[in-house]
């Protein structure tokens, strides 16, 4: 079974590498894509088809980790007067959606209805302004 580990971790290594490029209904996905939804090294469930702009410099990643890897600068959060900003690209048919619409969405792409994680909800605070009048706190 040890001789197997090398051969599994390399699998493993080449399965959740980035792709060179992606881009999605021409609009390009910075970060560490792995395909041509969205998915990226970071979060790649069947569900991880979602890629947000970032309010600081107008670019989609496909998540946080991938903005703070690869960005030269300090990312900032949607306040909510700009919630009708279009931000989220859906991975699977390219529609953008306003930050509400996301929001509002219960975890389906109004335009094609692909499943959306719900679990990216926890991380709404590194994207949007919430509640709370600390960025730092959900």
């Amino acid at each position: 079974m040890l001789g197997l580990l090398p051969f599994l971790v390399e699998a493993q290594q080449k399965l959740i590498s980035p792709v060179q490029h992606s881009q999605i209904n021409g609009i390009n996905v910075f970060g560490k894509p792995i395909d041509q939804q969205t998915r990226c090294v970071h979060w790649h469930s069947e569900l991880d088809i979602i890629a947000i702009k970032f309010k600081c410099c107008e670019k989609y990643y496909p998540c946080f980790s991938c903005h703070e890897e690869e960005a030269d600068h300090e990312h900032q959060v949607w306040p909510k007067e700009e919630f009708e900003q279009k931000a989220i690209l859906c991975g699977v048919c390219g529609n953008e959606l306003s930050i509400s619409d996301y929001m509002s969405s219960e975890n389906t792409c109004p335009h094609c209805e692909s499943k959306f994680n719900p679990g990216c909800s926890k991380h709404y605070h590194l994207y949007f302004q919430t509640g709370s009048l600390n960025p730092m706190t959900p």
